[in-house]
């Protein structure tokens, strides 16, 4: 029986990396111990479960159908020993993967307590914004800001951040303070993430929404590179609580147009696994969305 567990294990890790080099690294395997697992598993069950190339690993129509249920069978595996144990005696690791500004200012500050709660649980993270393909990854939960892209992933909104249209005063000094979004279009705007270029900005004031095109010189992919070019004095930037209220505090930043509201910002945990996660998945996402919203985020103003 635990030839067979480990044989659903490794197939399941190779099949979701499409590597039996990453697998082998995962699981502290050598290479060729995952191909042999692979290889044996194949012909007991009669059937080629993966087509090899030099460049890469596919699965059979029979290897995807097979990689289905052994999930499941994984996962039921984990709830039943995770039953047995209790809440209270979870144990093994979690994968996480988050964006940077909100995964080292709001999710890691909130990791001590858990960790305490669960002395066997162990967190492994990986911290980035760029594009991350979680099933390759082998992700148990993604953190994921804004609107969520159509998936076959499960998800759960964990909170919800408001904006802020900020500035250095620097910048402000040197060309003034818009009293209105409409005075945002002789400004210079930074564009994070979701905008290059030219680009609209809603605000909604007494139930009316505003739209005003902004332009400017700066785009950044990352969080840090919107936050530091506005500290920096290099225009108008969207920012979500997370991401300024340090600065917001300190000074470094000021936040205009507050009689504007902008479209906040949802905190989602993502599970790439289905909308089913794991006990000790579920124990970290319930204790986080409760510390998100047991008060104020630690850098709201």
């Amino acid at each position: 029986m635990n030839d067979r567990l480990q044989e659903l294990t490794v197939f399941v890790r190779v099949g979701e990396s499409g590597s039996f080099t990453r697998a082998a690294r995962d699981m502290n395997l050598s290479q060729p111990s995952v191909s042999r697992i692979i290889g044996e598993l194949e012909t007991r069950l009669g059937v080629k479960l993966l087509l090899r190339t030099t460049r890469r690993l596919t699965l059979t129509t029979a290897g995807e159908k097979f990689l289905e249920r052994a999930r499941d069978v994984l996962a039921s595996l984990d709830e039943a020993e995770d039953a047995a144990r209790g809440i209270d005696s979870l144990r093994g690791a979690i994968r996480v993967a988050l964006p940077v500004v909100f995964g080292t200012r709001e999710v890691i500050p909130r990791l001590p307590e858990f960790l305490a709660l669960h002395p066997l649980l162990r967190m492994e993270l990986r911290v980035s914004d760029a594009y991350q393909d979680l099933v390759a990854e082998g992700v148990d939960v993604a953190i994921r800001l804004g609107k969520l892209a159509d998936s076959t992933f499960g998800a759960r909104r964990l909170a919800t951040l408001p904006k802020y249209v900020v500035a250095a005063p620097a910048y402000l000094k040197a060309r003034g303070i818009p009293r209105s979004p409409a005075d945002l279009a002789n400004h210079d705007c930074i564009f994070g993430p979701n905008g290059f270029g030219r680009e609209s900005w809603i605000f909604k004031r007494r139930n009316t929404i505003i739209s005003v095109d902004v332009t400017g010189r700066i785009h950044t992919d990352s969080g840090p590179g919107l936050y530091a070019s506005a500290v920096a004095g290099l225009g108008i930037a969207q920012a979500s609580a997370a991401m300024c209220g340090a600065e917001l505090r300190s000074g470094t930043l000021v936040a205009l147009l507050t009689d504007y509201a902008l479209e906040p910002v949802d905190v989602h945990a993502v599970f790439p696994g289905g909308p089913r996660p794991s006990t000790k998945v579920q124990a970290f996402t319930d204790h986080l969305m409760t510390a998100l919203n047991a008060g104020p985020l630690a850098s709201t103003t």
